[in-house]
């Protein structure tokens, strides 16, 4: 799997090949629509590319990108990652966070127990989910207000409320 360069941030993963003037399917990463955007730039391939046209449509984004014009060289670009400095992104309102802070984070309970580490978002109709892996398990955590008490991302930490069945209880000795 192809690993983004250290102080970039992945806004997009490339599909498919779409048509035969060397535009492709991106599924996003970002929520918002202005980082894919006509005349915006990205890195494919350690190459600065521009964003010539940007069309979305059912959660994905057709774009042609500079320099790519036609179907085989599109075709190349299948998986890999478009990505930007992590200096261009926008600020975040406070108490929000872009997924790349959030991924790596130690998760313990409120009580000070270590759960694992966030390992990946889950996007569902209500509200994120966390996967949060250890050693032992794999738990998921529900990003709402009830569950989670706090993220410090200087501190790579996230504290959570132990609601009842969010861990597993241990399988009983028999």
């Amino acid at each position: 799997m192809e690993k983004v360069p250290p102080g970039h941030v992945a806004v997009g993963r490339i599909g498919p090949a779409w048509g035969v003037r060397g535009a492709v399917k991106v599924i996003p990463l970002v929520d918002k629509r202005e980082r894919l955007a006509r005349g915006r730039s990205v890195t494919v391939d350690d190459e600065r590319r521009v964003i010539e046209s940007s069309r979305w449509q059912k959660g994905l984004v057709y774009l042609k990108l500079s320099g790519i014009d036609d179907r085989e060289a599109a075709s190349s670009l299948r998986d890999r990652f478009l990505v930007v400095p992590e200096s261009e992104l926008e600020p975040l309102p406070e108490g929000q966070y872009y997924r790349f802070q959030l991924i790596g984070l130690e998760v313990r309970s409120a009580t000070g127990a270590v759960l694992g580490r966030v390992t990946d978002i889950l996007t569902t109709g209500a509200n994120d989910v966390y996967i949060v892996r250890s050693e032992k398990r794999e738990i998921l955590v529900p990003a709402t207000d009830d569950v989670i008490k706090e993220i410090d991302v200087e501190r790579g930490l996230m504290l959570i409320e132990e609601i009842p069945g969010l861990i597993p209880e241990p399988p009983r000795k028999g």
